[in-house]
């Protein structure tokens, strides 16, 4: 049999760590290849690592044929439907697979409306077409996508802007799980030159670089000065209203003061013996 490798198509999804290969060959070598590999017509679609380790010791193995794919695009979306099953996909790998998803239904859904708009041409007749492959359910909300890839909100808007505003060594930093997808999107923040600085000096200096960037975003706001004693009692009417009242209370509480002044000599002269008030 004659099967060919699309390069394209083995980089689509992310490769097995080496200890995953590891583990993967050790148990293919102690019970055989029992998962058949995935083509499309010549072409290996799923199992690229089992065939690599079968043809490695000369191993037997299965094939089977997806009749359902019609296009590129349906192998890919047959690709990440399968791989956002399985267990072993990190949070952020299913994250960018079902932002991968989007795009492609997108896509398509742009091309079908541009489709409906024009006229159909030609004889009414045609040859009878292979059945498609069930269409994924549309990921029209960041909701969605959470859905789809097994994370929360939150997670998709991290992964976003680590696509789009991280350096490729911070990227690759994430994707080899060294460190979070918070870290990373945090790193994210600096300028590139930086990203790929901290990333060059190793995961330690990444994880430092990520907690500076939330400390500095936590660090609360120096505080306002203090408004002077006539600013902080004028009302909120106006500043010029409010020290216009602020002078009239203070010559109101001059007069009370003065008149207060005037009875208490009024009380000390009725007290004194003989005293009379002064009238």
């Amino acid at each position: 049999m004659n099967i060919v490798v699309n390069e394209e198509l083995k980089a689509y999804i992310e490769p097995l760590t080496p200890q995953e290969h590891e583990s993967l060959e050790r148990s293919i070598l102690a019970e055989g290849c029992r998962d058949a590999l995935v083509l499309w017509g010549d072409v290996l679609v799923d199992g690229h690592n089992r065939y690599g380790i079968c043809q490695k010791h000369g191993l037997p193995f299965k094939t089977v044929q997806n009749p359902r794919f019609q296009s590129l695009e349906d192998v890919h979306l047959w690709m990440i439907e399968q791989h956002l099953g399985r267990r072993s996909v990190s949070d952020f790998q299913r994250g960018v697979l079902a932002l991968r998803q989007r795009e492609i239904l997108a896509a398509r859904r742009a091309r079908a409306q541009a489709t409906d708009d024009v006229p159909p041409t030609g004889a009414a007749d045609t040859p009878a077409e292979p059945v498609p492959a069930p269409e994924p359910q549309p990921l029209k909300s960041r909701e969605d996508i959470a859905k789809a890839a097994r994370l929360s909100s939150s997670q998709v808007v991290l992964i976003e802007k680590i696509q789009k505003q991280a350096a490729p060594e911070v990227v690759a930093a994430v994707k080899a799980g060294a460190i979070s997808i918070n870290a990373a999107a945090a790193v994210a923040s600096l300028p590139e030159e930086e990203q790929k600085a901290v990333a060059q000096a190793g995961v330690d200096e990444l994880k430092q670089a990520a907690k500076r960037v939330r400390e500095a975003k936590r660090k609360p706001r120096a505080e306002a000065p203090a408004a002077p004693p006539d600013e902080a009692m004028a009302p909120a009417t106006g500043k010029e209203g409010g020290a216009d009242e602020l002078q009239a209370l203070r010559r109101r509480v001059a007069e009370l003061e003065a008149e207060n002044a005037a009875l208490r000599e009024q009380l000390q002269a009725l007290q004194a013996p003989g005293g009379t008030a002064p009238f």
